[in-house]
C-alpha cells in the first residue's frame, strides 16, 4: 500500500479542472490513465524524469474508482486531500455545505487514534 501513491493522485486531480471533470464521469478510466502516464512522473518536476516502480494496489485501485472516501480515509489517504477534492467534484449536487457535512457524518465512526496519514 502506498499513501504517498493515493495523495499524489488526490493531489494532481484536484488542481486540475479537467481531470476533476473527467474523475467524476469516468473514474475507472480517469485511475487507470492516471496510474499509466502519471503515477510515475516527479511531483513537481518538469521533464522526463520519472520513476519506474509506483502502482496501485488491486484494493487502492477499486477504492478510487468507487469514489470511497470512507475506505480512502482507513487507508490512510489524507483527509484533506479526499475532501477538497470531492467537494469540487460532488459539491455541485447538492445545497451549501450539506454534501461536506454528510462527507463527516460518513466518518463519525472512527475513534481515535484516526488512521496515520503520515507519508
Amino acid at each position: 500500500m502506498s499513501r504517498y501513491l493515493l495523495d499524489k493522485f488526490l493531489y494532481t486531480v484536484d488542481r486540475d479542472p479537467e481531470l476533476v471533470e473527467r474523475y467524476r464521469d469516468d473514474p475507472a478510466g480517469t485511475v487507470a490513465w492516471w496510474e499509466s502516464e502519471m503515477a510515475n512522473s516527479i511531483l513537481n518536476c518538469h521533464g522526463l524524469e520519472k520513476s519506474t516502480w509506483l502502482a496501485f494496489t488491486d484494493h487502492e485501485r477499486d477504492v478510487l474508482v468507487r469514489q470511497d472516501h470512507i475506505a480512502l480515509f482507513e487507508l490512510g489517504a489524507h483527509p484533506f486531500l479526499t475532501l477538497t477534492l470531492f467537494i469540487a467534484m460532488f459539491e455541485r449536487d447538492h445545497g451549501p455545505l450539506e454534501y461536506q457535512i454528510a462527507f463527516g457524518q460518513r466518518l463519525q465512526h472512527f475513534d481515535l487514534p484516526y488512521p496515520d496519514i503520515a507519508t
